[in-house]
């Protein structure tokens, strides 16, 4: 005699039902385990553990690929070099802004405008320059999420960096309005709410804090450039030893 799993009472070992309760000891074995089948006879559950992830921003799809590490090789330098055109001249030049990225940034920015219109007035002003910056975020959640491209990632919080870089001098000219404006204009011509940072510093009482959040926005800009730099360096550094231990020799 067996005991039934459920109402503990004594069955015979050939039966498929309990004459007690009536439970279907096949079913119920199903999703309950069965102490009275021999371990050597119960179904086995294997239990996968991930290995750890190489990266700190994720898996390496291109981990792999001698082909995708060269070519990151080019870009990491040129990336270097760049951050160094645009940040050192620091926020008086407006490096940035006389760049081709500048161009890349201004659609964006207008667009903005256009997707925030709805949430009214001070919103949509603000709205081109989250424009900038959601564009580059989308970008590197994609590369993140989607392709597990931790390499790509870092570029784009670099662009990110550099969308901050970008709008510090117009923050800067808020109160000057010297800086040429779409159309043609200038802040100090333009009729009030045309200058995006005039407008948002005024009704926010931060006006005479321009050049101060100007500076902020160049440091974390630069700060942000340098990070996905150094985590770029880091994703090549993983993918080296990754290639070294697939091919010793």
């Amino acid at each position: 005699m067996k005991p039934c799993p459920k109402c503990n009472r004594d069955v015979p070992p050939a039966e498929g039902t309990c004459p007690h309760c009536r439970i279907v000891f096949a079913k119920y074995y199903k999703y309950h385990s069965d102490k009275h089948t021999p371990a050597a006879e119960r179904p086995q559950v294997v239990i996968t553990i991930d290995a750890p992830r190489d990266t700190v921003l994720g898996d390496d799809a291109y981990r792999d690929s001698e082909a995708i590490f060269m070519g990151r090789c080019l870009l990491l330098p040129g990336f270097l070099l760049w951050s160094w055109l645009l940040i050192t001249p620091g926020l008086a030049s407006n490096a940035v802004g006389e760049s081709f990225l500048h161009l890349v940034n201004l659609p964006f920015h207008e667009a903005g405008h256009v997707i925030f219109r709805p949430f009214g007035q001070f919103v949509t002003s603000l709205g081109g320059t989250l424009g900038q910056l959601l564009m580059p975020t989308i970008c590197m959640l994609t590369l993140l999420l989607k392709t597990r491209d931790p390499f790509g990632a870092s570029l784009c919080i670099w662009w990110v960096g550099e969308n901050f870089l970008d709008i510090a001098p117009y923050i800067n000219d808020a109160r000057a309005g010297q800086l040429p404006l779409l159309g043609g204009n200038f802040g100090h011509s333009a009729p009030y709410g045309f200058h995006d940072w005039e407008y948002l510093l005024t009704e926010s009482g931060l006006l005479a804090q321009d050049h101060t959040l100007a500076k902020l926005s160049q440091l974390l800009g630069a700060i942000l450039m340098i990070a996905a730099l150094i985590v770029c360096g880091y994703v090549l550094f993983k993918q080296r030893q990754a290639l070294t231990g697939a091919n010793p020799d």
